[in-house]
């Protein structure tokens, strides 16, 4: 099963993807940081939804940012 990794509200105006920690084919697990974003001059980590294999990045470093947006996949079960 796909599962999304989405933007969570931070409370900011504008939020930017700083850096992915992962690959696509990177075995993660579930609480792992994946993704680091800036917001407001702080930066937060967001976690993986799920154990397994990150298959796509749908969002790149610098690209501007909304609360929701889907900025990557996780295909569960490794």
């Amino acid at each position: 099963m796909r599962r999304p990794i989405q933007l969570p509200d931070l409370g900011a105006r504008s939020a930017t993807l700083s850096v992915w920690f992962v690959e696509p084919g990177d075995t993660v697990y579930a609480g792992d940081r994946v993704v680091e974003i800036l917001a407001s001059g702080a930066t937060f980590d967001v976690s993986s939804p799920a154990t397994g294999r990150l298959v796509e990045k749908l969002a790149l470093p610098d690209d501007s940012l909304v609360t929701g947006q889907i900025l990557g996949v996780v295909e569960e079960g490794e």
